[in-house]
């Protein structure tokens, strides 16, 4: 009786000592994935006004908006399309702008946009491509991309597209060609100076007659 007694305590003592020595585990979660980072909100069929430090800024129509700051960086997305219109101070439309994706990075002040990008102008100038970012800060809107600018008297074509917000000073670059929508009915002879006056801003291109069914840009508004 005395032996199985001994023996028990020997017994226990020796567990003790091997859970006291062995070494300490940390318990970690798995990372974490893209997916794992649900937006805050997700809303359907919204009509709204986005205001800035109390002044409206813009009208939002959109089938899908989701808000998700805990991406990196934080953002708005609407994936399934996006009309947008851009009001001044006295909440009369600048401009329209209308695009298949567009994200906004909302710490950065940052718009970007994919896939068939609309603008209308109050002023008619007209804009097509298939990305642009609008930066608020800067208050300057570009594209790296192939782009088509039509202002009421000319027609501009390149692979780089940079201008303000308001679309009053702009430029753009590789670019294929310009005219004067008002020479198209004059002669070649009658078009030299002024497409002489075109090359230069093309960087030296052979200057050529647009067709006439490339002067408009078809701007829908979502149903």
């Amino acid at each position: 009786m005395g032996h199985s007694r001994a023996f028990i305590l020997l017994l226990l003592a020796a567990v003790i000592t091997t859970v006291a020595c062995s070494p300490e585990r940390e318990h970690t979660a798995p990372a974490i994935r893209p997916q794992d980072s649900v937006p805050m909100m997700v809303s359907y069929g919204v009509n709204t006004l986005i205001s800035d430090s109390g002044i409206i800024k813009y009208r939002i129509v959109a089938e899908r908006w989701e808000m998700n700051p805990n991406r990196t960086p934080s953002r708005w997305v609407f994936d399934k399309g996006l009309f947008l219109e851009q009001f001044d101070l006295t909440l009369h439309v600048e401009s329209y702008i209308q695009c298949d994706t567009a994200y906004y990075y909302d710490n950065d002040r940052l718009w970007e946009l994919h896939g068939r990008v609309r603008i209308l102008s109050k002023n008619g100038l007209r804009f097509k491509s298939e990305e642009l970012f609008w930066d608020e800060r800067k208050h300057e809107i570009y594209s790296n991309k192939f782009s088509h600018f039509y202002t009421p008297e000319r027609e501009l074509q390149g692979n780089r597209f940079r201008s303000d917000e308001k679309m009053t000073k702009y430029s753009v670059t590789n670019s294929k060609g310009s005219f004067d929508k008002g020479d198209i009915d004059k002669s070649p002879r009658e078009n030299m100076s002024k497409n002489e006056s075109d090359s230069a801003m093309s960087r030296g291109r052979q200057p050529y007659r647009p067709n006439r069914k490339h002067t408009t840009i078809p701007l829908t508004r979502p149903e």
